[in-house]
């Protein structure tokens, strides 16, 4: 969006000062990114740049940070379990987001508000408080250092992310077209899977990605309830950094980044191809 021809000069300096402040915001929130990626190719074991890596000398420049982490038997058990407890975890999360958000659209749902509010505050309560709550609970019931407590516990982190979307997505759904597949014969499940479902995919696609990228990058929960068998990658950067400093972390962060950033474009384009259906752009 340009500035129009016929803006006066207090709007001209609106609109530039705009996205000065905006273009400065941005470049501090990336700036740690932009200082860590580069330094993750460092030939050398040091955290800060090199003469070398100021004068672009090739051989100050190396992979071997990103191939230690293939080399490591601790960093691909950390890697196996992350995407393990990831993918079971945003499945879980996935199914009984969909279903809270399908309650909570229905016009008969009592207590709306409570109830959502209920369901999103793993998303206001301070992270430290739902991990100490949630190993007290399942130290309980014996879940507590399994890989089902840890699935259980990103789950219920991912939740609110589902229900968040998929509610955004029923926004504006016609009940009738569930009424006149159910009239016409069709049982409650066909109706869901032939006629909701295809109208909700992007909200619980998109859902189901910011639940995996919270599971993935998730480190407090995990201090708490895991054990020692169960590292997932942000608990293996948090032992590095306490106990065996190395630029190893940097290029681990640096994956993160654009698995990040990945996750992120898909959600865009998802919304994107959603908003061309519902005939917004």
């Amino acid at each position: 969006m340009s500035l129009p021809i016929y803006a006066s000069p207090v709007d001209a300096l609106n609109y530039y000062a705009l996205r000065f402040f905006a273009a400065v915001v941005l470049f501090f929130l990336i700036i740690p990114i932009l200082v860590i990626m580069p330094l993750s190719f460092n030939a050398e074991p040091f955290f800060t740049f090199t003469e070398g890596m100021l004068k672009l000398d090739g051989d100050a420049y190396s992979l071997r940070w990103y191939r230690s982490i293939f080399e490591s038997e601790a960093w691909i058990t950390a890697i196996k379990n992350s995407f393990f407890i990831g993918f079971f975890a945003t499945l879980l999360a996935m199914t009984l987001g969909t279903m809270a958000a399908l309650g909570l659209s229905s016009r008969h749902m009592p207590f709306k508000p409570v109830i959502m509010g209920l369901l999103i505050s793993p998303m206001i309560v301070p992270l430290i408080i739902s991990a100490a709550s949630m190993y007290f609970f399942f130290s309980k019931v014996n879940l507590a250092q399994t890989y089902i407590g840890i699935i259980m516990a990103h789950a219920v982190l991912g939740i609110p992310f589902v229900i968040i979307t998929v509610t955004a997505t029923l926004i504006g759904f016609d009940e009738d077209l569930q009424k006149v597949s159910l009239s016409l014969g069709a049982t409650p499940t066909q109706t869901f899977f032939k006629i909701t479902m295809p109208l909700i995919r992007p909200g619980i696609i998109s859902g189901a990605l910011f639940a995996f990228a919270t599971s993935f990058d998730e480190v407090v929960v995990v201090l708490f309830i895991a054990g020692t068998d169960q590292k997932t990658i942000p608990r293996e950067m948090w032992s590095g950094m306490r106990e065996q400093l190395s630029p190893t972390i940097l290029a681990v962060a640096s994956l993160l980044v654009v698995i990040s950033t990945l996750l992120l474009l898909t959600i865009e384009l998802l919304r994107r191809r959603n908003a061309r259906i519902r005939g917004v752009v």
